[in-house]
């Protein structure tokens, strides 16, 4: 079984930068798509067994879409309304009123992300959080490299 997930990984990433280079796909489609690579990659990064991923992936999963909320939602649209304004134009006032927004929405991401490490410590233990965050930053490298091949 771990052999062929250590085959299937290499050939998921490859496909997956493949998902950035199509056009015509929204970006909630491109999203579940690269999720369908990185649970795999996670789960075997991990070594969950099947008990825990069936405890891990729901709080995971959950903190993601929180995340993602809060990035794309909450962040983006304050950038945008910043970039909108015009930064060189707005009084202090103005100013002071959106950095102390993007505080406020940093604070929420920071204690979101202490929640979620809180509540998978829990399942997994604390030297599997710190594989965690090693994985993260894997896959989302290994992600990277390929979409920048693509690309290039």
């Amino acid at each position: 079984m771990k052999m062929k997930i250590k085959l299937i990984l290499p050939l998921l990433l490859l496909f997956s930068a493949s998902l950035f280079a199509q056009g015509g796909k929204d970006k909630k489609e491109k999203w579940e798509q690269v999720k369908t690579l990185k649970v795999p990659f996670i789960t075997n990064e991990l070594k969950l067994t099947a008990e825990e991923a069936e405890k891990f992936w729901p709080v995971y999963n959950a903190f993601e879409e929180k995340e993602y909320d809060l990035r794309h939602n909450k962040m983006r649209k304050l950038m945008k309304k910043i970039d909108q304004a015009g930064i060189d134009k707005l009084s202090d006032k103005d100013a002071l009123s959106y950095l102390n927004q993007m505080e406020d929405a940093e604070e929420e991401l920071f204690n979101l992300r202490k929640k979620m490490v809180a509540d998978l410590k829990a399942i997994i233990g604390p030297a599997r959080m710190l594989m965690l965050k090693k994985a993260e930053r894997d896959f989302n490298k290994k992600l990277l490299d390929k979409y920048k091949d693509k690309k290039g």
